[in-house]
């Protein structure tokens, strides 16, 4: 059986048939009106279930604010019909941008933000009779800190693996006093998304930045290595850094990896006994303990979209061929968001990566909801190729003529720290983007991956 293989399926029944020759469950629902219906957190009512994934642009100004681009983008998703908007990750200190065109909100750019995000709710306003709750995702890229598009990792610690991908040594390694000013850092950046207008913030802990290659420090000498508590201790000082600005309108959140999924060395959510097997028990106390801590909401995800791509979003085509069919990857993804659900039933829950599905994506999003794996979804992917996804969908089905084809063209665009979008659906836009990416990869070593 091919792993890396082209998704043909011209049909449910199809898909279904492969899930049985692969032994893998996957949850689909006749119909996608559960997506339809509203979610309440908190004293926030949802009108649907539906939104929209982190999805990094690379298109902001010098200083980190929105351009023109950006505006573009979310205006889309807005008129969409997104009830939540779960923005790109924007960093929080200037070190920290993955590249000098990822956004960065600071004291002196947040009158931009404010233009920004009131810009983005009056589009949904005016389209659907509400305005999209907006999440402003504060980052910090660690080991994928390009803040002059050159290289300039900040690690937790060193692993080989990664290593093979991106070049760091021990003068890379921070230390606990910049991981403490760290936590100082989100705290005020909870404060300026606040400033800003959005509605939320959150603190992200995923797909190996810092404060996930932080969860994974294993073997990291000092207070942010070694134990769990140590481990998570960024995570958790950093939300704490965070509440002191939630209120009634403003909410403090996090999109936590559940799993590294690395084939060698350490990884979060992974056995260390040398196996590198899936193990769900820290990230189950994680999310425990950060409702206990007052977090009502997360975003789960998996993996590390720089070396474990095909465990962070499944594809057809990309810089490696997995080891699995994408398939497998869909089931471990939903299926351990669904046993992290089950652990905590008092957490609003939105899964991730549904868009490998193309137009099935819509009846699995809802499979999950009915089968409670989660509360809502958020499409990724989808949103270059179809803004319009969710109003498509509360309105019965996703359009199969638009969906996203999974070609990794986007996340080429998004390494090669140019404007990103889909080149497929919005070619006009697009192509000549990827023209110079396809110029410039003439010059990049052969080992290169994004």
């Amino acid at each position: 059986m091919a792993k890396h293989e082209k998704f043909h399926y011209k049909s449910l029944d199809e898909v279904l048939a492969k899930c049985r020759e692969l032994d893998i469950t996957l949850p689909f629902s006749d119909d996608t009106s559960i997506l339809a219906t509203k979610l309440k957190i908190r004293n926030i009512t949802l009108p649907n279930r539906l939104g929209s994934a982190p999805m990094e642009g690379a298109d902001s100004t010098l200083d980190g604010s929105p351009s023109e681009m950006t505006y573009r983008r979310y205006e889309k998703i807005a008129e969409g019909g997104a009830a939540i908007m779960w923005f790109e990750a924007i960093s929080v200190v200037p070190e920290g941008r993955s590249s000098k065109t990822q956004l960065l909100i600071t004291k002196d750019n947040v009158d931009e933000y404010k233009k920004f995000t009131a810009r983005i709710k009056e589009a949904g306003l005016k389209k659907n009779g509400y305005a999209p709750y907006l999440v402003l995702q504060a980052n910090h890229s660690g080991r994928y800190s390009n803040p002059d598009n050159k290289p300039a990792p900040l690690i937790a610690y060193r692993h080989p693996y990664l290593e093979q991908f991106r070049a760091a040594d021990d003068s890379c390694i921070v230390s606990d006093d910049y991981l403490k000013q760290t936590e100082e850092n989100f705290g005020e950046g909870a404060r300026l998304a606040k400033l800003a207008g959005f509605d939320a913030v959150d603190i992200k802990s995923c797909h190996g930045y810092l404060f996930q290659e932080v969860a994974s420090a294993y073997y990291r000498p000092g207070l942010y290595g070694g134990s769990y508590e140590n481990r998570t201790r960024l995570l958790k000082n950093s939300i704490k850094a965070a509440q002191v600005y939630e209120d009634d309108s403003f909410m403090v959140t996090s999109r936590v990896g559940i799993y590294d999924g690395y084939p060698e060395y350490a990884g979060f959510g992974q056995k260390t006994d040398g196996s590198m097997l899936q193990d769900l028990t820290e990230p189950i106390r994680l999310i425990k303990e950060l409702r206990e801590m007052g977090i009502d909401m997360v975003d789960l995800t998996m993996g590390n979209p720089y070396t474990t791509t095909h465990v962070t979003r499944p594809f057809d085509m990309g810089k490696y061929p997995p080891e699995e069919h994408p398939f497998e990857g869909l089931a471990r993804m939903i299926n351990s968001i669904g046993e992290v659900k089950r652990s905590v039933p008092g957490m609003v829950i939105f899964a991730s990566a549904p868009t490998y599905l193309r137009e099935y994506s819509d009846l699995y999003s809802a499979g999950a909801v009915k089968n409670n794996l989660s509360d809502g979804m958020l499409f990724g992917r989808m949103q270059f190729a179809d803004p319009d996804f969710a109003n498509e969908i509360k309105s019965g089905r996703i359009d199969k003529n638009r969906v996203c084809l999974t070609c990794g063209k986007c996340g080429d665009l998004i390494r090669s720290h140019k404007p990103t979008g889909c080149v497929i659906r919005d070619n006009k836009t697009f192509m000549p983007y990827y023209k110079e990416f396809l110029e410039e990869k003439k010059n990049l070593p052969a080992n290169f991956r994004g």
